[in-house]
């Protein structure tokens, strides 16, 4: 099950990396003000993304593809993925970090999106993880 999630999980940011390049599906911004502004609106006018953000979609895509080769790999995406994503919804909390020092934002709906993907990786990780290792 965790080779599966890694590799679903990889599928889903890639898709979302790549969708956050088309500007029809990008809204006007709104929130702070961003160093680097290029792709930078509200995708689906939901989430706000940007160059930077997309780019980081992309290649935690490409990690989570990777990493669904091998249990071991795809338990370590699982586990990192949920430390990544917990800080990033609390740095979203606040304001400052809340753009990730202006390269990308990681505010508004995007906050709970983080949490959200960080339980849901922590459960494939931690929980998960143990009933796949004493199966194989």
């Amino acid at each position: 099950m965790v080779r599966t999630f890694a590799r679903v999980a990889g599928i889903i940011y890639l898709l979302v990396g790549l969708v956050g390049f088309i500007p029809g599906l990008l809204s006007p911004p709104t929130g702070p003000d961003l160093a680097v502004d290029a792709f930078h609106g509200r995708l689906l006018g939901l989430f706000p993304v940007n160059l930077v953000h997309n780019l980081v979609h992309l290649a935690i895509g490409l990690w989570g593809l990777s990493a669904a080769r091998s249990l071991g790999a795809s338990v370590g995406f699982a586990r990192g993925l949920a430390v990544l994503y917990a800080l990033l919804g609390v740095m979203g909390l606040i304001p400052g970090l809340n753009t990730m020092f202006g390269l990308a934002p990681i505010h508004g709906n995007d906050v709970w999106l983080h949490f959200g993907t960080a339980l849901i990786a922590a459960y494939f990780g931690w929980g998960v993880a143990r009933t796949d290792r004493v199966r194989t």
